[in-house]
């Protein structure tokens, strides 16, 4: 009965250490880590963008 029980203990401590520290999963797509917009890259380069092409109130008057 100890043999059994310590076999399952170390499959179960090989498959949680495959699973922290083994091969990436496959077919799963990586997600990125939801970004606040004011310090996603894109989003500053694009209300940039928006803010070169408006013209600003100041200017018309």
């Amino acid at each position: 009965m100890i043999p059994l029980l310590a076999a399952v203990g170390a499959i179960t401590i090989a498959v949680l250490l495959w699973r922290a520290f083994g091969a990436q999963r496959i077919g799963v797509p990586q997600r990125r880590p939801t970004l606040a917009p004011d310090d996603d890259p894109d989003f500053l380069r694009k209300l940039g963008e928006q803010q070169r092409k408006r013209p600003t109130d100041e200017d018309e008057g």
